[in-house]
């Protein structure tokens, strides 16, 4: 996008208008919406941390407006972290209970990869039924076997994930769906 026009073109709705990418661009707003980074973030296909720090100098001081002193010792990269709810990141979790969210996040992340791969096992299995009755299919059945232990696996996964999730209080069935 070359200018603030196509940058608000590009968000649906007029849900950010080309004055206030103007105002933002020439430093005479300092502040957006959540809902305005994000939609200026989509549209760019950029993550929201990239607009708000440098990401290009992680090691860098982040110069954002009306923080609080918590964030004055955090260095960009320890920010996209955080941010991004990277526990690989150089973000250091400080309590027993954001390490507690942040598993159950990421057991939340897996469980819902896992029903995309069982959704996507399943589809690929019925090909494979499909192509072995019209075509003769393979020695043995060799590929609907490998696809059949690698659902299971998926299962067995998807099981204990939706143990642990359930068990932190989620209802698993409305994620799934």
């Amino acid at each position: 996008m070359r200018t603030a026009a196509d940058l608000a073109a590009a968000i649906p709705g007029g849900m950010v208008k080309e004055s206030t990418i103007q105002n933002v661009e020439a430093g005479r707003k300092l502040e957006l919406t959540v809902s305005q980074l994000l939609n200026i973030a989509l549209a760019l296909r950029l993550p929201p941390a990239f607009l708000l720090a440098p990401i290009g100098n992680p090691d860098g001081a982040l110069d954002l407006p009306h923080l609080s002193q918590d964030f004055s010792t955090m260095v960009v990269a320890e920010f996209e972290g955080w941010f991004s709810g990277n526990t690989n990141g150089a973000y250091f979790i400080t309590s027993a209970a954001e390490h507690r969210d942040r598993n159950q996040l990421q057991a939340l992340r897996e469980f819902k990869a896992e029903l995309r791969e069982r959704t996507r096992l399943i589809q690929s299995l019925d090909l494979e039924k499909e192509m072995s009755s019209t075509v003769g299919g393979s020695p043995d059945g060799a590929l609907e076997s490998e696809t059949v232990a690698r659902l299971r696996e998926t299962d067995r996964r998807l099981k204990k994930l939706s143990e642990y999730l359930e068990s932190a209080g989620l209802d698993v069935g409305s994620v799934a769906h």
